[in-house]
């Protein structure tokens, strides 16, 4: 059963970085990706609660699915926040659910430190002015793009702090 979880787990890696490819590439964030984010965080939990030993706790504790759904509820009523308040995009909200479902209660603090290091670096290459030699490249070329519309692609710095979370979260186990 911990094959299940770890064969979920890369799936949900993979659409997680289709989720951020996405934002980049097009200021839009599938709500098939988060569709299917929600349904494998909910194989995953299945999965989590048919191994379980104590099953009150795997539900209502903060490190089961209580803390997960508390996590993803939490991140989504600030992404909300911040949309209604035009900081952030509808996709940059919904995406916040799946994210907070997977790092869980206790991935929060790493998660808003990692974010603010991802924030951090996008300001910078954002700002910094980019080397002629790299300029016709595509990748640079949509950085550009972003630089001059002022329209940030968020999902990409969110999903690399909870992608990072995750690294830590799973290389433990």
């Amino acid at each position: 059963m911990t094959q299940i979880i770890h064969i979920i787990t890369a799936h949900s890696v993979l659409l997680f970085l289709y989720a951020a490819w996405s934002d980049f590439r097009s200021w839009k964030i599938p709500n098939g990706a988060i569709l299917a984010l929600l349904a494998l965080y909910c194989l995953r939990a299945l999965a989590e609660l048919l191994t379980a030993g104590d099953l009150g706790a795997a539900l209502f504790s903060t490190a089961g699915f209580g803390g997960d759904a508390a996590a993803g509820l939490l991140l989504f009523v600030l992404g909300v926040v911040l949309w209604s308040l035009g900081l952030f995009g509808a996709g940059d909200a919904k995406l916040f659910l799946p994210i907070g479902l997977f790092i869980g209660w206790h991935g929060m603090l790493p998660f808003a430190v990692f974010l603010l290091i991802g924030g951090i670096l996008a300001l910078l290459a954002l700002r910094l002015p980019m080397p002629l030699q790299l300029a016709h490249l595509s990748l640079f070329m949509r950085i550009e793009e972003i630089r001059a519309t002022r329209k940030v692609p968020y999902g990409v710095v969110m999903v690399i702090a909870a992608l990072s979370v995750l690294a830590v979260r799973y290389g433990k186990a």
